[in-house]
């Protein structure tokens, strides 16, 4: 029985098989299982509801945003609080807040993709080829690791961020260069659970290379745990980045980056105190995303788990 002849009941059963009759049928088996697992979990919902509206409104930031997320009304719109006009209210230099944090969303996809895309990878490959290798090469980039471990994340992305010089692609690369050895660290754990197993016995016996081993069959093995950590670690990212914004290293004006909106509005937090409050609600709200989203993701892809 086939998927496109069969009912609802009948699909199901078909996606569960234990004895699936080609690999599409195992992949689309174990998506299910996997979907019925994060599924199971509302507040993993709801954290992924937040990261797709955040998607959402970065991409039509455009329509979204009445208001240009630079240019304000100096004269007649400076520190207006919220109300039907100005929704967050505008800040000193008359700008509308809630435009800026809808534009500002775009800075933080950018900011957290990009950090995931250069930190992740760099971490997979060192716990991996550490862990396979072992000895000297094992304790040498492990020993790398440990320094870059030894220090607060905040702390080295500041002392990198400084010797690079301000700007949002400079606080990118700091940021991605102090996230990777937590990657690292669980990709090491992962190679050494599976370096000895008859699965890669069997792949050394056939002649495979190390480069082939690590990279074809080791790697792939990591990627549901490194999965859940990036997406668990997108929260202390853009709260790094936003540190960065506050301190002024990070993005530099006019960029409606949430962390310097905050800096900037700091000195009216006791009288105008929209301007702090909105960036850091938005801080808050999409973080909290980030959270919830890499439990779910957790229960789903954890191997361990039972089917539920």
């Amino acid at each position: 029985m086939t998927a496109s002849d069969a009912g609802p009941l009948s699909r199901r059963e078909w996606l569960l098989s234990e004895r699936p009759a080609s690999r599409m049928q195992a992949r689309l088996g174990r998506a299910y299982v996997a979907w019925r697992r994060f599924s199971a979990n509302r507040l993993a919902l709801v954290g992924l509801l937040i990261i797709l509206a955040l998607v959402a409104v970065a991409a039509f930031a455009d329509v979204l945003a009445p208001y240009s997320p630079t240019v304000g009304d100096l004269k007649n719109a400076r520190l207006v609080p919220p109300g039907a006009a100005h929704w967050f209210g505008t800040d000193d230099l008359g700008r509308d807040i809630y435009s800026r944090i809808v534009y500002g969303s775009r800075w933080t996809l950018y900011v957290v993709i990009l950090v995931a895309i250069i930190a992740a990878p760099i971490g997979l490959l060192v716990g991996t080829v550490a862990g396979y290798a072992g000895g000297w090469t094992d304790a040498i980039l492990m020993r790398i690791t440990d320094i870059f471990l030894a220090f607060p994340k905040l702390v080295l992305a500041l002392a990198f961020v400084a010797a690079l010089g301000p700007g949002i692609e400079n606080a990118v690369l700091a940021i991605a260069i102090t996230s990777w050895p937590p990657y690292a660290r669980i990709a090491r754990a992962e190679t050494l659970t599976v370096r000895n197993s008859d699965y890669i016995k069997a792949v050394q016996l056939m002649g495979a290379s190390p480069f082939r081993i690590v990279l074809r069959h080791i790697m792939p093995l990591c990627i549901s745990s490194l999965i859940i950590r990036v997406t668990l670690d997108m929260a202390g990212i853009i709260l790094t980045a936003a540190g960065l914004g506050f301190l002024g290293l990070g993005a530099q004006p006019p960029l409606p980056e949430w962390g310097a909106m905050i800096a900037s509005g700091r000195r009216f937090i006791l009288d105008q105190w929209w301007v702090a409050a909105a960036p850091g609600a938005a801080i808050l709200i999409v973080s909290l995303g980030f959270n919830l989203l890499g439990d779910g993701l957790r229960d789903a892809l954890d191997p361990r788990s039972g089917d539920q």
